[in-house]
């Protein structure tokens, strides 16, 4: 591997855990937390939500529309209540997303004299997108006849992704150009759709793989099209 090639792999190493590192310092997006949401109580204005020990308030914006009206809660809605009245409500945010994405499973279409390929090998990525949250609160009946708030969590995120990853190299693959077999160093990127549900983020991602050695001008592999599925940590 050339010094070029090694200087790109430790570039790519450095921002994928470093930006690891200091995103994972932030609290995760799926929660309902304090802050400014477009909201399914008011058609036209933004509302501010702020958690207090055990209930979540609702403001509207004061008369001059630029912040929260903290003398009057629109809504309050606490953890426990003795009966429901109250439908599901609807809180959406939009913000820059950051993920950390695993992809585990790699679909390859067939390429000279290999049929289509599914490769397990481990890749990391870092990914950076438009997000869209949106969290229902609702009340659930207890067996005591009481009733729970519970806050359900969508994500939907579209976006680039860029990190590195591992892949088989053996005569087959490289045209009968090498006679080893070896795990190359490959840096993936592209393009990724993502769901997440809760804590829980699976997505789609159609990327470009380019192996980071000295093999790279025969592995019939190189700069091709791929797709996979992924696997995700919101980091922000």
């Amino acid at each position: 591997m050339s010094r070029s090639e090694y200087l790109k792999g430790a570039c790519a190493l450095i921002l994928l855990f470093g930006t690891v590192g200091c995103a994972m310092m932030n609290s995760p997006k799926y929660q309902l937390s304090d802050g400014y949401y477009k909201s399914s109580l008011s058609q036209s204005k933004r509302v501010y939500i702020e958690n207090n020990e055990d209930t979540i308030f609702v403001y509207g914006r004061n008369k001059h529309g630029q912040s929260p009206d903290s003398m009057k809660a629109r809504r309050a809605f606490p953890q426990v209540i003795s009966q429901s009245s109250i439908n599901s409500v609807y809180f959406k945010q939009s913000s820059f997303d950051v993920d950390f994405l695993s992809i585990p499973f790699k679909y390859r279409p067939a390429k000279s004299g290999i049929p289509n390929q599914f490769n397990t090998n481990l890749n990391g990525a870092v990914y950076v997108g438009y997000r869209n949250d949106i969290y229902q609160l609702s009340f659930r009946k207890t067996p005591l006849n009481k009733y729970q708030r519970e806050t359900r969590h969508y994500g939907i995120s579209y976006g680039f992704f860029t990190g590195l990853g591992g892949t088989a190299m053996n005569p087959s693959v490289t045209d009968n150009q090498i006679s080893i077999e070896y795990d190359g160093l490959v840096w993936g990127k592209g393009i990724a759709g993502i769901i997440g549900i809760n804590n829980f983020t699976v997505g789609l991602a159609l990327g470009f793989d380019n192996l980071l050695d000295e093999n790279k001008k025969v592995w019939i592999y190189q700069g091709k099209p791929w797709l996979g599925l992924a696997f995700g940590l919101n980091l922000n």
